[in-house]
């Protein structure tokens, strides 16, 4: 589906109240307008009633109105507006202007001026009503006064006076579109310039670190993600071709040594004679058992190779379980207490009774002990002693695997956590089983450390911590 462009999408976000605000604002400048043309042209029916108020005059027992010129002159307009007059007295009888023209519905009480909107002969007006006294010899007579005019001229000073603010506003939201138009552009180039730099790298080295130093502070957190996540992708794949590197290596002997000898034995049976069978059938044997050691080490060096794998998996963090770490360390004794009695070894477990928990993948875990019992088997000394112990305090599991062994000096401690290094190369083993260890441990949010025994005796202790996790 395809998404609206981001500068269009702020665009809109940026007109859309602002168009909002000029409806608003033109809408309250109607009313202004209107307000002050309604002022002026009542202001001016109300002085033309008041000349005509002024030119009323006794003529005999009656009251007679003239119309001067000076009450219509305040109308005069371009739009030719019609002015209605009517002067009527007391009664309903008409003095002067146009008969049957339209009054209030109710008077005024206190005589004050009214103004209404009324229908004369089709057409709108607006009329303005006074009324007025006349006194002569003590005799009084109520006259009623009533101008009105087409809202011509009204309508045209309302639209002449709220036009140029509703222009000035169109005028303005125009720039300001222009202007952000201009100003989205500019400020996205960074944008545009980061995603040069990911087109310019190439995906197949991982080479995708782009410069943050000129984005914008909001987008920098967004280059920082995407580095880490490449810094994350560089690492794994890393990790993969050490993996793949260091499997040919430690894989291409065995192989090497077997092809040899399937070679070597195809072609004694090939050229044998009955005779001969006789004399070689010793050094046969030794073939036949080299090459089923050949294919122990083969079979010994996939499988670590695999575990180590699986231990540097990112996932292998993320999906913990509570195992019972008591349970699981006496099965892996159990599977090593042939070692030790090969090698004449008191192998041992200290444990307090009932489960002890922790969060862990099981078959790392069990990678993980059994790497440490086999390493500590291998580097004692037939006689010697090899204790695995469990302990939990303060919200934590500590394991630790202790024997009377050689030992490891201090300064190459960190040093046996590496891939195929062995402290002591004579020794039989894959050089994998401390950095099995120490990845494993790392999955599960573990600590692994390599320290002398508390007695101060020789040997050597691992230890390591847990978190806890409750039944």
């Amino acid at each position: 589906m395809n998404t609206p462009s981001l500068r269009l999408r702020l665009l809109a976000w940026l007109l859309l109240p602002m168009s909002l605000f000029v409806c608003v604002c033109a809408f309250f400048s109607w009313r202004n307008a209107t307000n002050v043309a309604d002022y002026v042209q009542d202001h001016d029916l109300l002085s033309s009633a008041q000349v005509l108020s002024d030119r009323l005059i006794w003529e005999g027992d009656n009251i007679a109105a003239s119309v001067p010129p000076s009450a219509l002159s305040l109308f005069a307009s371009p739009e030719r507006d019609q002015v209605f007059l009517s002067v009527s007295s007391a009664d309903g009888r008409l003095l002067a202007g146009s008969d049957e023209f339209p009054l209030p519905p109710k008077k005024s009480v206190s005589g004050d001026p009214q103004w209404f909107d009324a229908s004369f002969q089709g057409q709108s007006l607006r009329v303005v009503f006074i009324q007025r006294s006349m006194y002569e010899l003590g005799s009084a007579q109520m006259v009623n006064i009533a101008v009105g005019k087409t809202t011509r001229s009204r309508n045209a000073m309302r639209l002449t006076l709220w036009w140029p603010t509703v222009t000035y506003l169109l005028v303005a939201l125009a720039l300001a579109s222009l202007i952000a138009t201009g100003a989205l552009t500019l400020e996205l180039r960074p944008l545009m310039r980061l995603s040069r730099q990911l087109r310019g790298k190439d995906p197949l080295h991982l080479d995708l670190q782009v410069d943050a130093s000129e984005l914008h502070r909001e987008l920098r957190p967004v280059a920082d993600t995407l580095n880490a996540f490449t810094e994350q992708l560089r690492e794994h794949s890393d990790a993969q071709r050490r993996f793949i590197a260091d499997a040919a290596h430690q894989l291409r002997t065995p192989l090497a040594l077997q092809a040899s000898q399937i070679e070597f034995a195809r072609y004694t049976r090939a050229h044998r004679k009955d005779e001969d069978w006789q004399n070689r059938r010793a050094d046969m044997d030794a073939m036949w058992r080299e090459m089923q050691a050949s294919n122990r080490r083969l079979v010994a060096v996939t499988n670590q190779l695999l575990l180590l794998a699986q231990a540097e998996q990112p996932d292998a963090a993320r999906r913990p379980e509570p195992v019972d770490i008591s349970a699981l360390a006496l099965k892996v004794l159990e599977r090593l207490a042939a070692l030790a009695d090969k090698r004449r070894i008191d192998l041992g477990l200290e444990a307090p009774e009932g489960p002890l928990i922790v969060r862990a993948q099981p078959a790392l875990l069990d990678a993980l002990i059994a790497n440490l019992l086999d390493n500590a088997l291998r580097y004692t000394q037939e006689g010697g002693r090899v204790t695995l112990g469990l302990a939990a305090a303060d919200g934590q599991v500590e394991l630790t695997v202790e024997d009377n062994g050689q030992g490891i000096a201090a300064d190459l401690r960190e040093q046996v956590f590496e891939r195929f290094y062995r402290a002591a190369p004579g020794t039989e083993g894959t050089g994998l089983g401390l950095a099995i260890v120490r990845e494993a441990a790392r999955a599960f949010g573990a600590e692994v450390l390599l320290e002398d025994r508390p007695d101060g005796a020789r040997g050597l202790r691992a230890r390591v911590t847990f978190g806890t996790d409750g039944p």
